[in-house]
């Protein structure tokens, strides 16, 4: 295979109806550790907006179960771009976010600016740090893919394009981005958990690092301090290096699913998608303990080319 070679099969799919093809192609292949870190980005920008924060502090998953909440929110996302949304895991994984959800009292309106960051922030990573961005069939794929997602999630008054999505994202932010308590302590300890992946000694400058990436709206509606200019630039400019190493890198041949990457911690012996996620009674699924032992699923098999 050649560098571009995935790039050409994509160009082949229609972003109309084979939309989570080229999703899968993206993810998996094509910007694996790109697309886990912009979607992390993406939900951590929610948490600037105080209705959101609030009511994820105020639930006390994200700031006593960081790990198990991010690991849970990866796995339920990926199932649907594994299986596709017409499966038996696709529709599982799509109800347990539905139940969760409506378990609290969230507007369409946080709901849709949600979905905007998972469009928006991924392209705008890519722009920034990718080893090139997106084209315009995985701009329209991933509109559409997300269109989908929402429609499964009831929403209505959903952007019909990545415009739409992105004036929504911008709209919203300027409008309703601020300080809060409860959002600032998610922060921290997405911040945290973030720098727990790695050796002791170097979590405090991860930490860092991690701030000196966010733009000054986000920053500020945390109360972050801005970090030194050349600190900033040097952590950019690292990202924008790591970028152009890896376009000399062959194409990947195998997938790469969120779940291998040592990110996700809280299943080792496996799991099962309907047992992801909190319940009504802060535990696992009826007649059991959470999450029992459980034969890992198996990875799709991988597109063809």
């Amino acid at each position: 295979m050649q560098r571009y070679d995935w790039l050409k099969k994509i160009q082949k799919l229609d972003p109309e109806t084979e939309f989570t093809e080229i999703y899968r192609i993206s993810s998996w292949y094509e910007f694996p550790w790109d697309t886990v870190q912009s979607l992390g980005f993406a939900l951590y920008r929610t948490y600037a907006v105080p209705s959101i924060g609030r009511l994820l502090a105020g639930t006390g998953e994200f700031t006593r179960r960081p790990q198990k909440r991010y690991d849970d929110t990866v796995l339920i996302l990926e199932a649907v771009v594994e299986h596709g949304f017409d499966s038996e895991q696709g529709r599982e994984a799509v109800r347990r976010m539905n139940r969760m959800h409506r378990r609290y009292d969230i507007s369409d309106d946080d709901f849709r600016y949600v979905l905007a960051t998972f469009v928006v922030v991924p392209k705008r990573w890519l722009d920034d740090y990718g080893w090139r961005p997106y084209s315009a069939h995985e701009v329209r794929a991933t509109t559409n893919y997300y269109r989908e997602l929402g429609r499964r999630m009831g929403l209505s008054g959903i952007p019909e394009t990545y415009d739409g999505f992105e004036r929504l994202l911008d709209d919203y932010e300027r409008a309703h981005f601020g300080y809060d308590r409860g959002g600032r302590d998610v922060s921290d300890a997405t911040l945290g958990l973030m720098a727990s992946w790695y050796p002791a000694p170097l979590r405090p400058s991860l930490r860092m690092s991690s701030v000196c990436l966010l733009d000054d709206p986000l920053r500020e509606a945390f109360g972050y301090p801005r970090p030194p200019a050349a600190l900033r630039h040097a952590v950019r400019a690292g990202m924008r290096l790591r970028g152009r190493l890896v376009r000399l890198l062959p194409p990947r041949r195998t997938p790469r699913l969120a779940r291998d990457g040592r990110q996700v911690r809280s299943y080792p012996g496996g799991y099962r998608v309907a047992e992801l996620g909190t319940f009504e009674d802060g535990g696992g699924p009826a007649g059991g303990c959470p999450f029992p032992s459980a034969a890992p699923q198996r990875p799709a098999a991988r597109p063809e080319g």
